[in-house]
C-alpha cells in the first residue's frame, strides 16, 4: 500500500487558507493514507484559552472536519490530522481518522507539551487501534513519543503503523521514533510542519524533517527541515511483527 506525510508551514489563524493549501497538496497523490500535521488548520501558538475555544470545531460538524471528510472519499484516501477540538467547556488537541467511507475516529492528546498545559485539556479516550481495511493503525500526537508505553500500548493492541501528526521543535525526536519502530515492530508515520511561530513573548521553530520508518528502524521517506508538499512510499504492513 502507498502511504505518506504532508509538510507544510502553517500561517497562524488562517484557517480556511491552511485547509485549502492542504487540500491542493493532497489531490492528486494517489495514496492509501496519508498523515497530516498537529493542528494543521490553526497554527500552534495560542496566547490564551479564549483564542483557543474560538478556533476549535465541534467534530464531524465543523468545516475543517467536513472539507477533509469530503477530500477522503474524492481520493479514496485514510486521512489523519490533527486539530482543535471542542467539546464543551473543554478543548483537546486531537487526532482524526477519517475514511474514504467516512467513518471517523477521534484521539485526543495524552500528553500535553509545555503551555498546551494551559489551554488544552488532557485527553480522556483510551489508545484505539483502527481497522482500515488494508492494515491496522493507532494514533499518538506529537509528544506522545516520549512516553516508550504508548506506541508500545498500540501495538499489543494490534496497530502495524502509528500515525503520528506532530508540531515538533525538540531534535532528537525523529531519532526516537526509529526506536519506537525497532522496540515494537511497527511502521511509524511522523508528520510534522516547518517554519516558525512568534506570539505572545514566545518563539518556536518546528524541524521539519517528517518522516516514514519502517519496523526494523529503516527511514522509508524523509524531508529535509524546510521543504513543503506530500511524500509517498509503498510499504507492506504485514512486515509488522
Amino acid at each position: 500500500m502507498k502511504v505518506g506525510f504532508l509538510q507544510f508551514s502553517p500561517l497562524w489563524g488562517r484557517k480556511d487558507d491552511n485547509v485549502e493549501r492542504a487540500i491542493r497538496s493532497i489531490r492528486g497523490a494517489k495514496a492509501d493514507l496519508l498523515v497530516l500535521p498537529e493542528l494543521f488548520s490553526t497554527g500552534y501558538l495560542f496566547e490564551n484559552g479564549e483564542e483557543l475555544k474560538r478556533s476549535a470545531e465541534i467534530i464531524p460538524e465543523g468545516p475543517t472536519f467536513l472539507r477533509l471528510a469530503d477530500l477522503a472519499a474524492e481520493e479514496k484516501v485514510n486521512l489523519v490530522f490533527g486539530m482543535a477540538e471542542r467539546d464543551g467547556e473543554s478543548v483537546y488537541n486531537s487526532s482524526v481518522l477519517v475514511t474514504p467511507e467516512g467513518d471517523f475516529w477521534v484521539y485526543r492528546k495524552l500528553h500535553l507539551f509545555d503551555r498546551e498545559k494551559l489551554w488544552f485539556t488532557p485527553g480522556d479516550k483510551e489508545l484505539e487501534v483502527i481497522d482500515i481495511g488494508r492494515t491496522r493503525v493507532g494514533m499518538m500526537l506529537c509528544f506522545d513519543w516520549i512516553f516508550p508505553e504508548v506506541a508500545r500500548i498500540l501495538t499489543l493492541k494490534g496497530a502495524q503503523i502509528i500515525c503520528h501528526p506532530s508540531n515538533l521543535v525538540l531534535a532528537y525526536c525523529q531519532s526516537a521514533m526509529i526506536t519506537r519502530c525497532l522496540e515494537n515492530g511497527v511502521f511509524a508515520i511522523t508528520a510534522n510542519r516547518t517554519g516558525r511561530e512568534e506570539r505572545g513573548g514566545v518563539k518556536l521553530t518546528f524541524t521539519g524533517k517528517s518522516q516514514v520508518v519502517a519496523p526494523r528502524g529503516e527511514i522509508l521517506s524523509q524531508a529535509n527541515e524546510t521543504d513543503e508538499g506530500v511524500w509517498t512510499v509503498d510499504l507492506d504492513p504485514d512486515l509488522a511483527l
